[in-house]
C-alpha cells in the first residue's frame, strides 16, 4: 500500500466519524451541530491543502528519478515559495548540475583517451572479459599486419605467425621482446584496467626495431671505422715493405729466385684481399642518403635477369615473370635499389644451386615486389637472425649482404619481409611505397 493510499485512508476514516458525530448532535443540540460542521469544512480545507503539499514533492520526486533513470541531466525545477519544497528543489537541482558536470568531464576524458588510443604509435589492444580482441587502434594492425576486422573475437593466442605463441606466454607485468623475421622487434606489455568493478586486460606493443638498428649501426660502425683505419694503415706499409724485397730479388741465387718471388706475390696478395675485405665492411658504413626518382621497377630486375642469365642458363634455372600490366614507376634511389635486389636475386640463386626456378612477381596497388624461389627453406632457428649484422650461412661469407639489404629499403622507407612460404619456397617480398601497411 502506498503513503498516498494510506493518507486518502486515513482522512476517509477521520472524516467519516466526524460525519456520523454530527449526525447524532444535529437534533439533540443546533449550536454543537453547526459547530462540528464548521470543524468538519476547516478539516476538509485543511486535508486539501495538506494533500497537495505532500502530493507535491512526491510528483517531483517521481519526475527526476524518471530523469535521472533515463540520464536525462538537463530537467530542473523552479522553487515554490514553499520552505520545506524549496529545499528539496535546491537539493535536486545541485545535483543534477553536479551529475550534468560529472558526464561531460567523463565523456570529454573517454573521447580524449579514445583519441590517443587512436593516434598512439604503439599498437593497443583492448580484451574484453573473455579475453578475446575487443578493439585494435591503427598501430596494431600495423604490427600484425592484420585489419581490425579479421582481429576482432580472436584470442591473442590464436594470431598468425609468430605472433600467436608470444602473446600466448605473455605474462602480466612481465614485458617481453619479440623478434620476427630476424628484423622487427617488439616489446609486448599485458595490463588491466577496471570496468564498470570488473578487471579487463589489454596488450601494448612496442616496435623496437629503428631503435635497436640504430644503436647497432652506430656500435658497428665505430669498430669497422677504427678496424679499417689500423688494418689499412698496416697493410699500406707491409705491402711497400714487401714490394721493395723484390729487388733483391736478383742478389739471390738462381734456385732461391722463384721460390722468394712467389712467396713476396703470394703475400701482397693476402695483403691485398685483406684489405678488399676490410673495404666491404667500409662500404657498409659509408651508405648515402637515396637520391630519388622516377624508376621503371620492371626495368631494373630485367637488367638484373640480362646480367645474370648466362650464369642461371648455366644451372639450368628458370626465370618465370609474373609483371604487372603497366610499367610499376616508384620514386627511389635506382642504383641502391638495384644492388639491393641484385643481392637478393643472388642469394636466391645461390638458395636454389641448380635445376630450378625463381619467379619475379610485382603488382601496382599496392607498388610490390616479390622475388621467390624453389631452393632450400629458411630454417626456424636462422629465420631469426636474418638481417643480423655479420651472420651468415655460408661458409666464407662476411654476413653484410642482408644488412646491406636491409639498411638500403629501411633508408628508402620501404617495408619488406622474407620468410619461407606454406608451400616451402623462398619468398622476399619489398612493398615500394614508404611505411605501408600490409594487410
Amino acid at each position: 500500500m502506498t503513503l498516498r493510499v494510506k493518507f486518502l485512508l486515513f482522512v476517509v476514516i477521520i472524516h467519516g466519524v466526524l460525519i456520523a458525530l454530527a449526525a447524532q448532535v444535529m437534533r439533540a443540540d443546533a449550536v454543537l451541530f453547526v459547530a462540528t460542521e464548521v470543524v468538519l469544512v476547516v478539516s476538509i480545507i485543511l486535508t486539501i491543502q495538506l494533500y497537495r503539499g505532500f502530493v507535491r514533492p512526491f510528483q517531483l520526486i517521481a519526475a527526476g528519478t524518471e530523469a535521472i533513470r533515463a540520464k536525462d541531466f538537463s530537467m530542473k525545477f523552479v522553487p515554490v515559495g514553499q520552505k520545506e519544497m524549496d529545499q528539496l528543489i535546491d537539493v535536486y537541482n545541485h545535483m543534477i548540475d553536479e551529475l550534468r558536470q560529472e558526464r561531460v568531464t567523463q565523456h570529454e576524458k573517454s573521447y580524449l583517451l579514445e583519441r590517443l588510443i587512436q593516434a598512439s604509435p604503439a599498437g593497443i589492444l583492448l580484451l574484453d572479459f573473455d579475453g578475446r580482441i575487443e578493439a585494435a587502434n591503427p598501430a596494431a594492425e600495423r604490427c600484425l599486419h592484420l585489419p581490425q576486422a579479421q582481429l576482432l573475437r580472436q584470442l591473442p593466442s590464436e594470431l598468425p605467425g609468430e605472433w600467436g605463441p608470444a602473446l600466448a606466454a605473455l605474462q602480466a607485468g612481465q614485458p617481453q621482446v619479440i623478434q620476427l623475421s630476424g628484423i622487427q622487434t617488439y616489446r609486448a606489455h599485458c595490463s588491466h584496467f577496471l570496468d564498470r568493478g570488473f578487471t579487463r586486460n589489454f596488450i601494448m606493443l612496442e616496435e623496437l626495431t629503428q631503435d635497436l638498428i640504430r644503436q647497432e649501426k652506430q656500435a658497428y660502425e665505430k669498430l669497422i671505422r677504427m678496424m679499417s683505419h689500423e688494418i689499412n694503415n698496416s697493410i699500406g706499409a707491409i705491402n711497400s715493405i714487401l714490394q721493395s724485397f723484390s729487388y733483391y730479388t736478383q742478389q739471390l741465387r738462381p734456385d732461391d729466385q722463384t721460390d722468394f718471388s712467389e712467396a713476396l706475390e703470394v703475400s701482397i696478395n693476402r695483403n691485398t684481399h685483406l684489405a678488399n675485405f676490410i673495404a666491404n665492411f667500409a662500404n657498409l658504413v659509408r651508405l648515402p642518403a637515396p637520391t630519388r626518382r622516377p624508376c621503371d621497377v620492371h626495368d631494373l630486375v630485367r637488367s638484373i635477369h640480362r646480367l645474370m642469365q648466362v650464369q642461371s642458363e648455366k644451372r639450368r634455372i628458370t626465370w618465370h615473370w609474373q609483371l604487372a600490366p603497366a610499367p610499376l614507376w616508384v620514386e627511389l634511389d635506382c642504383q641502391q635499389i638495384e644492388q639491393a635486389v641484385l643481392n637478393i636475386v643472388k642469394n636466391a640463386l645461390e638458395s636454389i644451386g641448380e635445376d630450378g626456378s625463381l619467379t619475379i612477381q610485382t603488382t601496382l596497388e599496392p607498388p610490390m615486389l616479390r622475388i621467390e624461389d624453389d631452393g632450400a627453406g629458411i630454417a626456424p632457428e636462422v629465420q631469426r637472425r636474418l638481417f643480423t649484422p655479420f651472420f651468415s650461412t655460408k661458409r666464407d661469407g662476411q654476413g653484410i649482404g642482408l644488412t646491406m639489404i636491409r639498411d638500403i629499403l629501411l633508408q628508402h622507407g620501404f617495408t619488406f619481409n622474407l620468410e619461407t612460404t606454406p608451400t616451402g619456397t623462398t619468398a622476399f617480398t619489398i612493398w615500394l611505397t614508404p611505411e605501408l601497411v600490409k594487410a
